[in-house]
């Protein structure tokens, strides 16, 4: 109990002591200066002086003496002050003194603080020179006094004149007074106590606030420390005592250079005091242009202080100190009327006592203002507007204090409120500090958790991973993860971090669903997210990696048999579950380590790494036989999934586009070939020279708008009913190549399409047709019809069919020769537009046949639509009619379409005599083929009389024979039914 109220006293004490020195203590102190200062007598008493009038006269000429000066002054009006104008020219002047009741010696006081030189004699029956003074020395009985010189009056004659002689420097007033020895002592001491008072309070001040400046690295209060120290020297000049500095007197030569320093240096530290005290608060006030002129006067100042004298520097002075006091003025009113803060109103009124006080004895030299002359004392005015100055920046300490407070407010909020977590360790990896995010993030304890390392909650290196971090750029960050076993396992994590001032400041987000998300883009740029295998593009980049690598290696190129009808019968779900199945047993055959790939819908691609193309042949049987082993269940059936493969064999330096595209080759050589084949290509199979051929040529076509080398080969079309009798033909392409290699048209028009200029070739094509029909239409007697193929991008470009029927009115003379020839899949893609063309074509006087029929899948209704003129039946079915009975059901269903249609029928592809026998039988009315001749050369086709005349085959020309004998009188007929067509 007694250790309580013990403790109780104790603190009451310390409440007592506190409260009395913050607040009793220094209101006392206040109130009793206060009470001294209105109420208290002053310790001197500087009463009991007397002025004095006198007449002065300016010496201009420097050359007068002391007995002409004193006749010529005896002639001038007496005054109490007189101004010298800055001139420096000597100054005469009479004073009479009066009788000064005293037991004291008299003296005469000459205050100003701009005398250089003074000499006076006492007036009588003769001059007789009582002393003479300059700053450097005096003698006789003229001494320094205060800020001036004093002259002690001769006690046998007090009332005697006194004539004198004065130079000055500066805007100086002369004037003098009488006082006693006494007196003067007394104002003397009063003057040393007021230049002691300013000093040192002003220095006193100057000195703390410079040192809380510098510890505190606020160098606007660096800049107010410099200005107080300008404030007491400004104060000095006023007062004529900043002839000394500390105690020492300043030699006598400099004064005049340190005073112009003085008044430029002020000039600078005000401004610039004023613009950093006030910085944020300009930015919302216009006329910012000023303060820059104002600044630009400070550099003015300073260089006049330094080249010109003090006369010249005064009104350089005056100039810049009247436009700095008005735009000082308007930017306080300003401030006042829109801050309204109390930093403002406390610079106010200290700039407003110095610019009122200390720069009225400017402008009152320079306009001669009297009223403004000692408007306020020089101590007063300089402690003054120093403390009030003093209250603006301890104001504005307070706001900063303030404003930095509320961040701290702020920033501890946001600190607790962040959903990032945020830590800070020591050297030792510690946790220091965290937020609650971090807390929730890591799982710390809300308390000791300072005895936590960071290692505790990350994966094994993640502190490494973090001093790693501290040494790169401090906007770098790095992703690491938790540890296993603790609430971060599994959990990934993004980190930024520094050092400041020995700790470790960081953040840490949890970014595991975004990293997850990430690698499942980075995964789905590269891989098929049906199957899980690669993607073009990854097999790609595998093959391309692949080819890099010194060794043999192989390309296999899988293509699924009848995949489509899997997705037609039983829906695209069934399709992907057998492709899903598909793809698990490539990788189960071929291992994980073997890139595969699904490029197309039922397509796969396997880069089979080191090893030989038998190697490769191999593995690829073992995939056929496992596609064939087992069939592929779904749901409750079970699918037979087959496919067929090409492998190619491929080496370092392969070209990726290159080897997909022999291995694609090869996986269609083995789909013709049957179900579940396997096609092999080894280096040197003709497969890559026809690739380099194609290549080659696709290079060709897109080198230039037409090619050189393009030539026209006919191949004949012989008619069933009068083969001796008529020469029509097909127009073929070809390219010939600079060895002399001739492109067939399958080739050049598959390159063109490929190259995109098919269409600048059919229009090279169809020119040159007429072209020839017209320079050779003599010859052309047996000719009915000759057939030019348009490829279907052409067919579909706007501008080539208005080309093309511009072409066909110019050649209107052989228009009706031409027979174009639009396969079945183009003329039925836009059945209007087809339309509208075979409209055309018929009126330009030209015929229509449709190419490839039967090659379609295309219902054989819209075939009433296309009034067409020949139907050329597809040659895949010709070629094989004769070994299967469906296919010669198939043609003749054809044939009789044709004729039931009003066209004519031509058959491609033949070949041979059983086929010609055959089409023969069925009605057939034109065939064309290598049973009846190759294509030939123009020459051939001018030299020749009809189609039978190019047959070579000894028994096809005796069945034609015969056949034209058994027809005999029907000739006449069937010339009639061709000249129809």
């Amino acid at each position: 109990m007694t250790g309580v109220r013990g403790a109780f006293r104790d603190r009451l004490t310390g409440w007592a002591f506190h409260r009395f020195s913050v607040f009793i203590a220094p209101f006392v102190i206040a109130l009793g200066s206060i009470a001294v200062m209105l109420w208290a007598p002053r310790q001197f008493d500087t009463t009991g002086t007397v002025r004095l009038s006198f007449p002065v006269l300016a010496d201009l000429s420097a050359d007068l003496s002391p007995a002409s000066a004193l006749a010529r002054l005896r002639d001038t009006e007496p005054t109490a002050r007189f101004k010298t104008h800055l001139a420096e020219t000597p100054f005469w002047f009479l004073l009479n003194t009066p009788d000064v009741a005293s037991e004291d010696a008299t003296y005469i006081d000459l205050p100003s603080r701009h005398a250089q030189t003074l000499s006076c004699w006492r007036v009588g029956s003769a001059l007789t020179l009582l002393g003479t003074g300059d700053r450097l020395g005096t003698n006789g009985l003229i001494s320094f006094n205060k800020a001036g010189f004093a002259l002690r009056l001769d006690e046998g004659a007090p009332h005697a004149p006194i004539l004198c002689k004065g130079t000055f420097s500066g805007p100086a007033y002369i004037s003098a007074s009488v006082t006693s020895e006494e007196k003067l002592a007394v104002t003397t001491l009063d003057f040393q106590q007021s230049a002691s008072l300013i000093t040192g309070g002003l220095l006193t001040l100057a000195i703390f606030v410079f040192v809380t400046a510098i510890i505190n690295r606020e160098w606007t209060y660096v800049i107010f420390a410099a200005w107080l120290v300008g404030n007491l020297r400004l104060s000095a000049n006023a007062m004529g005592f900043d002839t000394e500095w500390l105690g020492r007197l300043i030699p006598p030569n400099h004064i005049a250079f340190l005073r112009e320093f003085t008044f430029a240096a002020y000039y600078v530290l005000t401004t610039t005091l004023f613009v950093e005290l006030f910085r944020r608060e300009l930015k919302a006030i216009g006329l910012r242009w000023s303060l820059q002129a104002v600044r630009y006067g400070g550099c003015l100042l300073m260089a006049a202080a330094c080249i010109l004298d003090y006369r010249h520097f005064i009104p350089v002075l005056w100039a810049s100190a009247s436009f700095c006091i008005l735009v000082l003025t308007y930017f306080l009113v300003q401030l006042v009327i829109k801050g309204r803060s109390r930093t403002v109103l406390w610079y106010v009124a200290s700039i407003g006592i110095v610019l009122f006080a200390i720069l009225s004895e400017v402008l009152a030299a320079a306009f001669g203002l009297k009223a403004l002359e000692g408007a306020l004392s020089p101590v007063v005015t300089a402690l003054s507007s120093s403390m009030l100055c003093a209250f603006a920046i301890a104001e504005r300490m307070r706001e900063e204090r303030e404003r930095r407070r509320q961040m701290q407010i702020e920033l501890r909020n946001t600190y607790d409120v962040t959903p990032i977590g945020l830590f800070t360790l020591n050297a030792d990896s510690y946790f220091v500090r965290a937020n609650p995010a971090l807390h929730t993030m890591l799982g710390l304890p809300l308390e000791h958790y300072v005895t936590h390392r960071w290692a505790d909650y990350f994966s094994p290196g993640a502190e490494r991973d973090l001093y790693a971090l501290l040494e790169r750029d401090g906007s770098a960050s790095i992703e690491i993860d938790g540890a296993a076993g603790t609430r971060t396992d599994a959990r990934r994590y993004s980190l930024r971090a520094i050092r400041s001032n020995g700790f470790i400041e960081g953040s840490l987000e949890d970014v595991t669903d975004r990293s997850k998300a990430v690698a499942r883009l980075h995964f789905l740029a590269e891989h098929d997210p049906l199957t899980g295998l690669l993607n073009r593009l990854g097999i790609e980049h595998a093959i391309a990696r692949q080819c890099n690598v010194n060794g043999p290696w192989a390309l296999a190129y899988l293509d699924l048999d009848r995949f489509k009808v899997f997705n037609d019968l039983f829906g695209h779900g069934t399709g992907d579950e057998i492709l899903r199945q598909v793809a698990a047993r490539l990788v189960e055959r071929l291992g994980p380590n073997v890139p595969i790939g699904r490029i197309g819908g039922d397509e796969f691609v396997c880069v089979l790494s080191n090893m030989t193309i038998d190697e490769a042949i191999a593995r690829c049987r073992e995939i056929v036989e496992a596609l064939n082993s087992a069939p592929v269940p779904v749901d409750t059936r079970a699918f037979q999934v087959r496919g067929s493969i090409g492998v190619v064999e491929c080496s370092q330096g392969e070209r990726v586009l290159d080897a997909l595209a022999y291995a694609d080759r090869a996986c269609r050589a083995a789909k013709r070939g049957g179900s579940a084949r396997l096609v092999a290509l080894r280096k040197g199979a003709p497969a890559f020279e026809e690739r380099t051929a194609e290549i080659n040529l696709i290079e060709a076509l897109g080198q230039s708008r037409l090619p050189e080398g393009l030539f026209l080969v006919m191949q004949p079309i012989m008619s069933m009913r009068e083969p001796t009798k008529a020469l029509d033909f097909e127009v073929l392409l070809r390219m010939r190549s600079p060895d002399g290699a001739v492109a067939t048209a399958g080739k050049l028009i598959a390159a063109a399409e490929d190259s995109g200029t098919i269409v600048e070739i059919d229009r090279w094509v169809l020119s040159t047709t007429l072209t020839w029909l017209s320079e050779n239409r003599a010859s052309l007697i047996n000719t009915r019809f000759v057939c030019v193929n348009l490829s279907g991008g052409s067919l579909n470009d706007e501008h080539f069919l208005d080309e093309l029927f511009a072409l066909l009115s110019r050649y209107e003379d052989v228009v009706h020769y031409l027979c174009i020839e639009i396969t079945e899949s183009v003329a039925l893609h836009d059945l209007e537009h087809t339309e509208r063309f075979i409209a055309r074509v018929h009126d330009m006087g030209a015929k229509i046949a449709i190419d490839d029929f039967g090659a379609g899948h295309t219902s054989l209704r819209y075939l009433k639509k296309l009034s067409a003129d020949a139907l050329k039946i597809d040659g895949e079915f010709v070629r094989t009619m004769c070994n299967h009975p469906a296919d010669i059901a198939i043609v003749e269903a054809m044939i009789s379409l044709a004729h039931n249609l009003g066209m004519r029928s031509i058959a491609e592809w033949v070949e041979d005599l059983e086929t010609l026998r055959a089409l023969n039988e069925l009605g057939v009315d034109y065939v064309q083929g290598f049973a009846i001749a190759k294509p030939q050369e123009t020459t051939a086709i001018l030299a020749a009389s009809s189609a039978a005349s190019f047959v070579t085959n000894a028994e096809i020309a005796r069945y034609l024979q015969a056949e034209r004998k058994q027809q005999g009188g029907a000739g006449e007929r069937s010339v009639e039914r061709e000249s129809a067509v």
